[in-house]
């Protein structure tokens, strides 16, 4: 038995030291340069002030116009050429233009050219010298599936000494990406090595989702099965751990017992980074809870709302549907906001815990007065908005977590999805609160746990050569 165990981690071994050394290294530079995206801070920071004289048509129109049956959430936004409605369903987004109600796609490269300029000139970035670039489905910053509403997409370089690059919506026309040439460049030896990720397979979610969870799954049982042996094989000497091997093996055998414990559990929560419900939940709210959340507004009793007048400079205007009524959301700065219901002369900054209320008795039974969560929560959750509160509504077992800013679930926790939150999140990312709460130490422990990680692989990389190259020569 014990025979097998050895021939088998030998093997996998050999399959795997590189890959692990690799998850290793890149797991350092992922920590420090996450995966390009744009930040609502920059997304706020490149719109126009609205111009409300330029809305002629209702929001009942503009969602009628843009035919989308299921819509939940409607924006005004300034555009070079005029202001437009971006009307969203669960599953797709449209542009009409705000005076006439027709389509506002972003067809021309011209015009793609001048909606990134002026975002760019208005976060203070050189764009003199900008020119598109391209118009394709996919590239490889931007296959995350959240882009999918918006494809294809128009690339434009802003040829600044940054090497920006802006994406912009063909649906929509609005920026919803962008990169710098530093960004690109750490995540090749980051985010695309770590999670495999290259274009040609990650715009294949399901094969690219299939292939990562087996290869991490197969390296789970090789570290298993390394840990074992690394057990039965150690021996006490002069009341000092004394290790069989000699030379590599050696090394490898005593950096691996000092690594096992976190080389087990990165590994473990690396795999189940890639469980997607195999194992735990999604958090994804359930189709009963996705109707209440969804249920379609009543735009047609909006337009003595909508037409109110909006105080300047105003930047962005939402409708949404909350607790059975209709929102309309002004903003006039990142965190500055005012909020109006309709049919209601008064004014709010945020949601209030009773309007949360009134939602989440909808979503579940037996929901108690929701929460401000803290922000040191076990489970954390942030609005987009700084300062706004997020509210958590416990019914029974299930929590629901929303931001008071725009009323979005953020978090649908039941016990499965607490339990992910350690073996994953926490295992992984090490986001314990202790550590969070003091982030140059989590600096420091994260990479030297993940050099220790990467020092043992590179032993096993030694290993592993000799015994194929040895092998080879038979």
């Amino acid at each position: 038995m014990l025979g097998a165990v050895v021939l088998l981690h030998r093997w996998l071994g050999v399959a795997f030291c590189v890959l692990f050394a690799m998850w290793f290294a890149t797991g350092i530079v992922m920590h420090f340069v996450p995966f390009p995206s744009l930040t609502e801070a920059e997304r706020f920071a490149g719109l126009a002030p609205v111009e409300h004289a330029e809305t002629r048509i209702s929001v009942a129109d503009a969602v009628a116009a843009s035919g989308v049956i299921d819509a939940t959430r409607v924006r005004l936004v300034q555009r070079i050429g005029g202001s437009v409605y971006i009307v969203s369903g669960a599953s797709r987004v449209r542009a009409v233009r705000a005076a006439d109600g027709q389509d506002a796609a972003l067809m021309s490269a011209d015009l793609a050219l001048a909606i990134a300029q002026d975002h760019a000139r208005r976060r203070g970035l050189d764009a003199a010298r900008a020119g598109n670039v391209a118009l394709e489905d996919y590239d490889q910053w931007s296959v995350p599936n959240g882009f999918d509403r918006h494809r294809p997409l128009f690339r434009i370089a802003l040829g600044d000494a940054a090497g920006t690059e802006i994406y912009l919506s063909s649906r929509s026309g609005e920026v919803v990406l962008d990169t710098t040439r530093g960004e690109r460049g750490w995540n090749w030896a980051g985010s695309v090595l770590h999670w495999i990720y290259p274009t040609v397979l990650r715009s294949n979610w399901l094969l690219w989702d299939r292939l990562v969870w087996t290869l991490s799954l197969l390296a789970l049982l090789a570290a298993s099965l390394g840990a074992l042996l690394g057990m039965v094989r150690i021996s006490m000497r002069d009341r000092r751990i004394s290790t069989p091997y000699r030379g590599w093996h050696a090394l490898h055998h005593l950096v691996g017992l000092a690594a096992t414990v976190f080389v087990l559990t990165w590994i473990f929560s690396g795999w189940l980074s890639m469980d997607h419900g195999r194992l735990f939940s999604r958090g994804e709210l359930s189709p009963t809870e996705a109707g209440v959340m969804n249920a379609a507004a009543d735009w047609k009793a909006a337009p003595s709302f909508d037409r109110q007048p909006t105080a300047a400079p105003v930047r962005e205007v939402e409708w949404f549907a909350f607790g059975g009524h209709v929102y309309r959301r002004d903003r006039s700065a990142l965190g500055v906001q005012t909020l109006a219901m309709a049919g209601d002369a008064s004014r709010a900054e945020f949601l209030t815990a009773r309007d949360v209320e009134a939602l989440a008795v909808r979503l579940a039974a037996g929901c108690g007065t929701p929460s401000i969560l803290a922000g040191n929560d076990d489970y954390p959750a942030h609005s987009a908005v700084p300062g706004a509160p997020v509210y958590r509504a416990r019914c029974g077992d299930l929590w629901f977590d929303i931001d008071g800013a725009g009323g979005q679930v953020l978090q649908r926790l039941d016990d499965s999805r607490r339990a992910y939150r350690w073996f994953y999140s926490a295992l992984h990312t090490l986001d314990f609160p202790v550590l969070m709460a003091h982030p140059r130490l989590r600096d420091i422990v994260i990479v030297g746990l993940c050099a220790l990680g990467f020092v043992f692989s590179m032993t096993g990389v030694v290993i592993g050569w000799r015994r194929l190259r040895l092998s080879l020569m038979v």
